[in-house]
């Protein structure tokens, strides 16, 4: 478990701080962005990950 930068659905793309919780695949994190557990991407060609708290929530 960690803290890093994201680009954030909700945000319109904008970077807030979220925490990764788990790996799930090659390219497929469960992380938290303020208390709503959600998937995100890590893009190996930018080093950034892309959290989706819109469309791929865990609920």
């Amino acid at each position: 478990m960690y803290k890093t930068m994201a680009h954030i659905n909700s945000l319109n793309g904008k970077m807030d701080e979220i925490t990764v919780l788990a790996q799930i695949s090659n390219n497929d994190y469960i992380v938290d962005y303020k208390g709503v557990k959600c998937h995100a991407l890590f893009n190996f060609f930018t080093c950034e990950f892309y959290a989706d708290d819109v469309y791929r929530r865990i609920y």
